[in-house]
């Protein structure tokens, strides 16, 4: 027998319950009016239960993207002298494959509503910094002199936040992500992975 919890849904994982408690709680009443304990006692999970998965309540939007962010950096380290733009580019899409709709996307979707107008871009600037530290990092293993990489890793970077953002305000699930950095990778052609 399934063991159901609110409106008679499938008990999701403790990690799942407590993101979505937080994105209700974030659309109710704002990012910033919302605690921990508010978001604990709606998923029925202890304070403890919640920093086993989230440092911080920003991590409940951020931890997927940042999981793969750290996936994408351990391939571009991996990647050999002569890597190439195609070998970037293809790791970056891998990034976005099957990202499906999750707390970031609404949130990506809900800005306003959630009263994330400030908190959000300040944290996908961080990521977007982390994202590119990485990229630039491994332009330059491969030979590439710093500025270029620097600039390199900038662009494709923005690219993937980028890219995220407009899937996620177009209605996450319509189109695939990947075709929308795709699309973003193309507009910056001409700053190829070249020495």
């Amino acid at each position: 027998m399934k063991t159901t919890g609110r409106a008679g849904r499938p008990k999701a994982s403790s990690r799942e319950t407590l993101a979505e408690a937080a994105c209700e709680l974030f659309l109710e009443q704002g990012y910033e009016s919302t605690s921990i304990a508010e978001i604990t006692q709606r998923a029925g999970v202890s304070r403890s239960s919640f920093f086993n998965y989230f440092a911080s309540k920003s991590d409940v939007l951020w931890s997927g993207l940042d999981a793969r962010i750290a996936e994408t950096s351990d391939a571009l380290d991996a990647l050999d002298r002569d890597a190439s733009d195609a070998d970037v580019r293809l790791i970056l899409l891998a990034a976005v494959r099957e990202f499906a709709p999750d707390p970031l996307a609404l949130a990506l979707r809900n800005v306003a509503a959630m009263g994330l107008e400030d908190e959000l871009p300040r944290d996908a600037g961080v990521r977007q910094a982390r994202l590119a530290a990485a990229i630039a990092q491994a332009a330059r293993a491969s030979g590439i002199d710093e500025i270029r990489a620097d600039i390199l890793g900038a662009a494709h970077a923005a690219a993937v936040l980028s890219s995220l953002r407009v899937w996620a305000e177009q209605g996450a699930g319509r189109a695939a992500p990947e075709n929308v950095l795709r699309d973003a990778l193309d507009l910056i052609g001409d700053l190829r992975w070249s020495r």
